[in-house]
Formats: C-alpha cells, structure tokens, sequence
C-alpha cells in the first residue's frame, strides 16, 4: 500500500480507454470522491451554471472560484476528491492554475498541488488501439459517448448522426491515440510521476479488482461490506467488430498496423 493518504487523484486516459466506467466504479466506493470530467474546457461553462458560480464584470467565472466548487462537488465525505483529465485538458488546467497561482507557472505539479493538495495520478491506457480507434470514431459521429452514467455534463444522449464506416477516420484517431499516449509517457517522465497504471483489458475482465489496487495506490480502503457498482453499460456491438475486420482486411500485409489487435468489450 502506497505510504499516506491520498486528497485528490486524477485518472489520466485518452478517449475510449474505460475512464467513465472507471470514474463510476470509484465513486461507488463511497470513499474515493465524486469524480468526473470536470475540467474540460467546453463543459466548463455547464459545470459553472450547475453549481450557481457568480460570473464578474466580462461574464467569466473566476477559476479559483471554479476549482473550489469542483473540489466541493467532487469530494467524498472523507474528503478524497477525484477528476478526469485527457490529455488535451491536461495543458488546459495548469495554464489556467497559473493565472492564478502565477509563482509557480511552468511547475505542473506544483501548481496541481497548490490547488488540491497531496496528488497521485492512475494512468489508464488501452492495448488494442484499433479497438479504441473504433470505438472513438462511432462516438465523434453517434454523439453517444456512454450509456448509463452517474451526474454527467452531457454525452450520453445520441445528438449525432448514423455511424458510418470511414478508415480515414480510423487512421486518425489511431495516430492521435499514439501521440497522446506518448504525450503522457512524456509529462511523467518529464515531471518524476510514477502513475499507477490501468490497462483497459483488465478494467473490462475485472472492474472489482482495478478498482481495489487503485485504492491501494491512493491509501484508501474499501468500507466493510461495501461493493463496487458500474453505472455505464457496455456499448460496442457487432458493427464495431465488423469495421474491425474491414480495416484490417484494408490493411492486412502492408505494415500499416502494429502492436495486438484484439481486444474485449469497449466501455467508456
């Protein structure tokens, strides 16, 4: 067990890893904070009327005052707070910490823990990046990022179109899932982080035990008689298998894909 409690922690992912149902496991811990997408840039105007924050004279919400009302919002009754950040929000946060805190710009981490205390980071990827590619292409069309939820800003209601095979798309999100992943290898290392890390194949095979050696890692334990309950429901299908299939057929032999191509369900 890691040394210390933890008070926030935040799950670092890319898009189609899990991180929704993950983010519902933790909170049904009881112990591990409300956590949610609270700082991407477009819901955070959502998040601000939400929770009833004054806006100042150019109508904009401090972001001390934003932060505050998220540590509130996202706090467990021990205190434990939890968040969602890709990698894009990522940069988002401490530049907006640093307007704030502008004695420590450039010191991510520093800057994260002015602002919510002692902080440790779960590090969760996906092995089959063709499945997640997938899966992130039907999203983006479909509007439909998960089913099920548990005090969402929005996603989980269809507002796209029909989903529609498109290998370029497929191509695109798989180069995006690569520089990203390599993009949050980079920042831990860059910053001395040593995550705790989370394959989505084993959050799909065994949710009960993710979320246990999470705890762990944050210092906490699972309440006596206290079980863990996902709140989003598994949303791939055959159509994902079969655009699947069609792209590897595109493909097969020419050396465009690498690393394992098959992967369990798909939830996010």
């Amino acid at each position: 067990m890691t040394t210390g409690r933890t008070d926030t922690y935040f799950v670092c992912a890319t898009p189609r890893t899990g991180s929704s149902l993950l983010l519902g496991l933790m909170e049904s811990t009881g112990v591990a904070g409300r956590p949610q997408a609270y700082f991407r840039a477009p819901d955070e105007e959502l998040w601000a009327e939400r929770w009833g924050l004054d806006r100042g004279a150019q109508g904009r919400v401090d972001y001390a005052d934003f932060v505050r009302a998220a540590l509130t919002a996202g706090r467990s009754e021990n205190g434990v707070f939890g968040a969602k950040l890709m990698w894009g929000t990522l940069d988002e946060v401490v530049e907006k910490l640093a307007g704030v805190h502008p004695d420590l710009a450039g010191r991510d981490t520093a800057l994260l823990e002015r602002a919510f205390g002692r902080t440790r980071f779960v590090y969760l990827h996906r092995d089959d990046i063709l499945a997640q590619a997938v899966s992130w292409l039907r999203a983006e069309q479909t509007g439909t990022w998960y089913i099920g939820g548990h005090g969402e800003i929005g996603g989980g209601a269809a507002g796209g179109g029909s989903p529609r095979f498109d290998a370029a798309g497929i191509d695109r999100w798989i180069r995006t899932i690569r520089e990203h992943n390599a993009a949050w290898q980079a920042w831990f290392a860059a910053t001395g982080i040593r995550p705790h890390t989370v394959r989505y194949e084993d959050l799909a095979a065994d949710p009960a035990a993710v979320v246990r050696g999470i705890l762990d890692f944050l210092g906490l334990a699972l309440p006596e008689g206290r079980g863990v309950r996902a709140w989003h429901r598994r949303q791939a299908d055959g159509l994902n298998a079969a655009w699947m299939e069609r792209y590897r057929a595109m493909y097969r032999g020419d050396g465009h894909l690498d690393g394992p191509l098959e992967a369990p369900g798909d939830q996010d």
